[in-house]
């Protein structure tokens, strides 16, 4: 195990995001998660783990340390953009109320985009989408700065059915900001690149990583079907580490290798599935004992 890399789990991996009542309470959820030997935890929705005054004492009871959290921002346009900034503030206020005894594993407030419906329902096919890329990186700027401001390394998040999704519209916003960026496996392989090389190539600027596995295969059946980005969750284009076509040992290699210090946050982007509660926790019990074995 590294001392450099610690690994967190992500209410999302619960379907928390989809469901409409979340299958564990924040003091149920974070209680197993600490059990199956994660040292840490996203902040999934924010308020569903608690609030500036809950939040700090229920991870201090459970032996947990919080990674981040998910902060969606309209970057497209300066009136949705401003419009967002409250819930920017409200997130780093819950993320600034957690001690942090250690800098390297601060909280990272991920920065990202909105779904876009037409990739939503096309996910994983570069095309662009962004018409003003000087006005959308100017405003990533803004919301990085912002984090700053407030004591926090923000981190951007690329993702499948959003206006950043391949790895040239990544490369593209790193070019015309300083913003760091949450390297996602699982996003960046559907979307047609390779994460180790992504790893490598883009090393200075990762300050968070998140671990998924992902199926190629199984997108391509659901794109066949006609099928959008929900549907190719629920048909596995996500699947447990170590059953998808991520080799997670390179990864990890690759991680350590670069010198990578931080979070190793392990998502899945559960469906609403129905499944029972048990169920969800066996996988990410099976997904923490895939990377140990990979070496983290």
């Amino acid at each position: 195990m590294s001392v450099n890399i610690r690994v967190a789990n992500a209410p999302v991996n619960f379907g928390i995001y989809a469901a409409d009542r979340a299958p564990f309470t924040a003091t149920e959820l974070l209680s197993a998660l600490a059990e199956a030997g994660y040292e840490g935890i996203d902040s999934g929705p924010i308020g569903y783990l608690g609030t500036v005054d809950t939040l700090p004492g229920r991870l201090a009871d459970a032996g947990l340390a919080l990674a981040g959290g998910w902060i969606d921002l309209r970057y497209g346009a300066e009136d949705g953009f401003s419009a967002d900034q409250a819930g920017l503030e409200a997130a780093l206020d819950v993320f600034t109320a957690v001690p942090v005894p250690d800098p390297v594993f601060a909280p990272r407030p991920t920065l990202a985009c909105p779904d876009n419906a037409e990739r939503m329902a096309r996910p994983g096919i570069a095309y662009g989408t962004v018409e003003d890329w000087a006005g959308f990186a100017a405003r990533v700027q803004r919301a990085a700065d912002r984090c700053r401001e407030r004591g926090l390394e923000p981190v951007f998040h690329h993702h499948l059915g959003t206006d950043v999704e391949s790895a040239q519209e990544v490369e593209k916003l790193l070019e015309a900001t300083d913003v760091s960026l949450c390297l996602d496996t699982g996003h960046l392989y559907l979307a047609g690149g390779d994460p180790v090389a992504a790893l490598r190539d883009w090393a200075p600027r990762i300050k968070q990583v998140h671990i998924k596995d992902a199926s190629r295969e199984a997108m391509e059946r659901t794109r066949a079907a006609g099928g959008d980005f929900a549907q190719a969750v629920r048909d596995g284009a996500f699947p447990v580490l170590g059953t998808g076509e991520i080799e997670m040992t390179e990864v990890v290699a690759v991680l350590q290798e670069t010198g990578y210090t931080g979070w190793a946050v392990i998502e899945q982007d559960a469906p609403e599935t129905g499944r029972e509660p048990a169920g969800l926790l066996a996988d990410q019990r099976t997904n923490r004992e895939a990377l140990r074995k990979a070496g983290l």
